[in-house]
């Protein structure tokens, strides 16, 4: 029976790579949703991926909606915690709802999404806990200090959760994205694009949504068993830790 990988955020861009290169790996995906109805119906048409759609800012929401995985799949051996969402403003026009948000959302959707699941990983003695973090999480970005909070937030979340699953065979690691094609870059104009994002990037392109799926793959993999508390930097050579 193949092991059941749930990806938060994965009906849509690198979410949607992501549950696609997991179900292509042998899992069983769970691919979680927030609002687009619409979106996530069409993924499950074109790829048989079940959809489950709840908000991962809500504690009791996860609760209920990973109960539900479970009991439609078996219990969930790979979590990705993928799901994100920007309200970018400078910080002295940032609100305290645009700072909650994102902080909700970005960081503690970690917690409500891994702490449900932490049990079942300890008594079965194995998990992959998988966290897309972002170079601005490293690097920081104006226009983004509640996203880069977060998403630094991510890493000392990862760092600390290592630790504590590494007795009981749960890696806990990180992936740092850096520019991706997805649609929502690909919206960016595009002499912004090619004239100011694209030439701060080494290698001279954008990434593409299935390069840090096989990123992804290979942290889920049992032979990735002494990887953990690690951080994958996937950005082209834009940022070195």
């Amino acid at each position: 029976m193949s092991k059941v990988a749930l990806v938060t955020g994965g009906s849509r861009g690198i979410g949607a790579a992501i549950s696609i290169a997991l179900k292509n790996a042998g899992y069983t995906v769970a691919a979680n949703y927030a609002g687009n109805d619409e979106a996530a119906a069409k993924f499950t048409a074109e790829t048989g991926i079940k959809t489950y759609k709840w908000s991962v800012a809500e504690y009791d929401a996860c609760a209920a909606g990973i109960a539900q995985v479970e009991a439609d799949l078996g219990p969930v051996a790979v979590l990705v915690n993928n799901a994100g969402i920007t309200r970018d403003a400078m910080f002295h026009k940032m609100t305290p709802g645009q700072w909650k948000e994102v902080i909700d959302t970005n960081l503690t959707g970690l917690f409500n999404m891994t702490h449900p699941l932490w049990s079942g990983m300890r008594d079965r003695k194995f998990g992959r806990v998988i966290n897309i973090s972002s170079i601005n999480g490293q690097k920081g970005q104006a226009g983004q200090a509640n996203y880069s909070a977060a998403k630094s937030g991510d890493l000392g979340f990862t760092k600390a959760l290592a630790q504590e699953g590494a007795r009981a065979g749960i890696t806990v690691n990180a992936i740092c994205p850096g520019y991706i094609g997805t649609e929502m870059v690909r919206a960016i104009d595009e002499k912004v694009l090619n004239e100011r994002i694209i030439p701060q990037i080494p290698v001279g392109r954008l990434g593409e949504p299935e390069e840090i799926a096989r990123c992804v793959v290979f942290l889920a993999a049992e032979d990735a068993g002494f990887i953990t508390g690690a951080t994958i930097s996937a950005n082209g050579g834009q940022f070195f830790v």
